[in-house]
């Protein structure tokens, strides 16, 4: 993998991982259609670490709201009242979220990795993040907030996380779904959704951080890694500031439409090579 590569993908990870259009599909499929050839045995660490970029840019977005539930949840335990506060109750809700994939996520770890070397099932893995956006839009009814989140909407918002483990199926994605389909109004579904996905990628980082060591020639990556890492945070930060604005006055739809005009390109090139 070059530097320019590198820089490539960081960026698409930045653009794509809190939009709903699937990171993980487009780190998959941008190698892919441009015809590139990638070690395949550095490829799904790259992949994971550069997520640690845009890790960084949540929190740096998000800073304020989670030292509030930080706080707010310690002074809830220390306190005997861990759900007194709308914070404290938010940072339980955002626990009880993770689970589901986590759980998952070790259990199907390899199937994972192997289907990141599948472009044509990441490709149409993209209609089914279509169809869940399309459901958020049809089912939901957007007149609550994240503030009044409870234990049962933390468990939807997470069994939705789980299925996005896989390439293809986004992430931001699943979970605005689930959040919606729980009357979650756009901007609170998002934002929900964005906080949530910091343990995930802490956890997913830790792991690939322990099998880059077992990388060949890891002084050499090092450096191809830190270039997409810096692209994605800082590209990250915009599509957050970006996309919390957009969906307090659009939907979800364009971003549906674009993951059936994405899957429809990879069948073809599939097809035709």
């Amino acid at each position: 993998m070059s530097l320019l590569e590198a820089i490539i993908l960081g960026i698409i990870q930045g653009l794509t991982e809190f939009l709903p259009i699937s990171s993980s599909a487009h780190l998959v499929l941008v190698p892919f259609l441009l015809n590139w050839q990638l070690d395949e045995s550095v490829v799904f660490i790259f992949d994971v670490l550069v997520q640690m970029g845009t890790l960084v840019a949540v929190i740096v977005y998000f800073r304020k709201d989670l030292w509030n539930i930080i706080r707010a949840w310690v002074n809830g335990l220390v306190q005997r009242k861990p759900f007194a506060e709308a914070d404290s109750r938010l940072g339980w809700c955002l626990i009880l979220a993770t689970i589901p994939a986590a759980v998952l996520g070790l259990l199907v770890k390899d199937l994972v990795e192997a289907a990141f070397n599948s472009p044509l099932a990441t490709g149409l893995s993209l209609l089914l993040t279509a169809a869940l956006l399309v459901a958020a839009e049809k089912i939901g009814k957007r007149n609550r907030a994240m503030e009044q989140m409870n234990w049962k909407d933390a468990l939807t918002i997470g069994a939705f996380q789980a299925i996005s483990i896989f390439p293809g199926v986004s992430r931001s994605g699943s979970t605005i779904t689930g959040g919606m389909t729980r009357h979650l109004d756009r901007p609170s579904a998002a934002r929900f959704s964005f906080l949530m996905s910091i343990p995930v990628m802490l956890a997913a980082g830790g792991m690939a951080l322990l099998d880059l060591l077992d990388a060949p020639n890891l002084a050499q990556f090092i450096p191809v890694m830190a270039a997409g890492f810096i692209s994605a945070a800082v590209v990250g930060y915009l599509s957050i500031r970006w996309l919390l604005s957009f969906l307090t006055r659009r939907t979800l739809y364009p971003f549906a439409i674009y993951c059936v005009a994405l899957a429809a390109i990879v069948v073809v090139v599939s097809l035709l090579r």
